[in-house]
């Protein structure tokens, strides 16, 4: 089974159906699929083969949409691009990929035309939009790309589902960015354990909120699809554009991070709108607070799914879906599961494992690591063969990432290995203090981090957002903490931000945090 297949049902069952809505522009499956292989015809019309990489730097459109099924249909890889990256960093990326062609919105023009100082492969650029300056690359508008194509599937010799169709790049939190490698067969198979898992169907409307360059939103690309469902594209995340589109479009599910759905809720007049369409939001990416599942909940009136997944594994591996005999407990108990980490998600293998390989016990109390195994789960790093070898051991990806299992099997993040914080010969989870500074009624953001000290090794410091016309002081936030977890883990210090540094997922960047910090330690000593 390969992507092209996905279209190829959508299309033989709801051809007539509308399919996408995208910058005013409305299309049904049939419509959508002759655009989508006019431009394969296209991309093998400039000499594109099998096993090429074409990279595409974009925000949310019905042309990224097409993308994701054109390259696939002519057994291409496609890379999609990060477009908060700086030129420099687009170019490392493009380098180790090897990409040869680009496809481009004309809102990145510069960061395009800036590449030409860099030794890349690019031969073609695909511009979306009018392109005023004069570009190093040979450069073609989209849709006189496509105009003249065929509007029949290119012709070409079977795609194997052990063929590459994706190359996502990590946001680099931990060093330079790294390939990895998604298959057809990992794309497939994460499509349909998702249909199942959230029941999709074709009544369904999916809103493409998140960046399509990340896989926090491009894998519904592929369930949505399957099942004939609709995707809405915004080109950017604007609170007050997207609370309107859920009511115009009657959006049925989407997934945002909890920063977004964070901004959301405290939105003016968000009671206003009509949610009545909506019946489940995911989240993930990051840790979430029950006062927070509690209030997305109340303010849209659906049910919450918090989610658990990475790039290597295309991306879900948990989902908080209350087991039945948990829906019988009260509200707040409720609340309390649905902001964990939740539990394995169909077709997968997943362990939390002690140093020595052996699994915890399943008692909420004992920390390890989390490993993974199946269909869903990369083959490795592009052209990193000692780091895939160091993540994926006998068949098992080593996540990184710490965490607990309670008694019904669902699992708990409590921090990324990298991230725990050692103070005083304690070991604190930055996820457990945040999740206090959440519930403070006057914090919008927080990120917890250890800095540098000599009396406790690492010191717990705090950093915060505080939510508009509200006030809160340091001393205020400590004894706050202090009241809610044990005295060692509360923040020695508390930092105030207009608004914390995210990577181009959206997560909060504590690398760039601690780097930071580290550096001011280093100036002051």
């Amino acid at each position: 089974m390969n992507i092209p297949f996905i279209l190829e049902k959508a299309v033989s069952l709801y051809a007539q159906k509308e399919a996408i809505v995208s910058g005013g522009k409305r299309f049904t499956y049939g419509e959508f699929a002759e655009r989508v292989y006019k431009l394969s015809n296209f991309l093998l019309s400039i000499g594109l083969k099998k096993g090429d990489c074409v990279a595409i730097l974009h925000e949310n459109s019905h042309q990224f949409l097409e993308a994701y099924f054109s390259t696939a249909q002519v057994g291409a890889i496609l890379n999609p691009l990060n477009f908060r990256l700086s030129p420099k960093e687009l170019a490392f990326i493009l380098k180790d990929s090897g990409a040869v062609a680009l496809i481009a919105s004309r809102h990145f023009a510069s960061s395009v035309n800036s590449l030409g100082n860099f030794q890349i492969k690019i031969k073609t650029v695909i511009w979306t939009g009018q392109v005023d300056e004069t570009t190093p690359f040979q450069g073609i508008d989209y849709e006189e790309a496509i105009k003249e194509q065929h509007s029949e599937p290119p012709s070409i010799s079977e795609i194997s589902d052990s063929g590459i169709a994706h190359l996502y790049y990590t946001s680099g939190t931990t060093g330079e960015p790294k390939g990895v490698i998604l298959t057809h067969k990992n794309v497939c198979t994460h499509a349909l354990a998702t249909i199942a898992e959230l029941r999709l169907n074709d009544t369904d409307k999916w809103i493409h909120v998140a960046p399509l360059f990340h896989l926090a939103d491009a894998w519904a690309t592929f369930a949505i699809t399957w099942v004939g469902a609709r995707h809405i594209t915004v080109p950017d995340f604007d609170p007050q554009s997207v609370l309107e589109t859920i009511q115009n479009e009657r959006i049925t599910l989407t997934n945002m991070i909890p920063t977004m759905l964070n901004m959301l809720v405290n939105t003016p007049r968000v009671n206003s709108y009509d949610f009545s369409s909506l019946r489940v939001i995911l989240s993930g990416g990051a840790s979430i607070a029950p006062d927070l599942v509690r209030k997305i909940m109340e303010t849209f009136k659906c049910d919450y799914i918090q989610t658990y997944g990475m790039t290597e594994t295309c991306p879900y591996l948990t989902l908080s879906i209350l087991k039945e005999n948990l829906t019988h407990l009260a509200p707040e108990e409720q609340f309390i599961y649905k902001a964990k980490t939740g539990r394995p998600m169909i077709g997968v293998l997943l362990k939390v494992v002690r140093d020595n390989g052996e699994e915890v016990d399943h008692n909420d109390k004992e920390v390890g690591e989390i490993i993974v195994k199946g269909d869903i789960v990369t083959q490795g790093y592009w052209n990193r063969p000692k780091e895939t070898v160091a993540a994926i051991k006998d068949g098992w990806l080593y996540t990184g990432d710490l965490a607990l299992v309670d008694i019904e099997g669902y699992v708990n993040i409590v921090d990324r290995k990298k991230d725990m914080i050692v103070t005083g010969g304690e070991n604190v989870y930055s996820t457990e203090v945040e999740n206090v500074l959440y519930s403070h009624p006057a914090i919008l953001e927080a990120a917890v981090i250890g800095v540098p000290d000599p009396k406790w090794g690492e010191a717990i410091k705090a950093v915060v957002v505080l939510k508009e016309e509200k006030e809160a002081t340091e001393e205020e936030i400590i004894a706050y903490c202090k009241d809610h977890i044990a005295h060692y883990k509360a923040p020695k210090t508390v930092d105030f931000m207009s608004e914390l540094p995210k990577t181009g997922s959206g997560k909060i960047y504590k690398k760039g945090l601690k780097e930071k910090y580290a550096l001011d330690s280093q100036k002051m000593g």
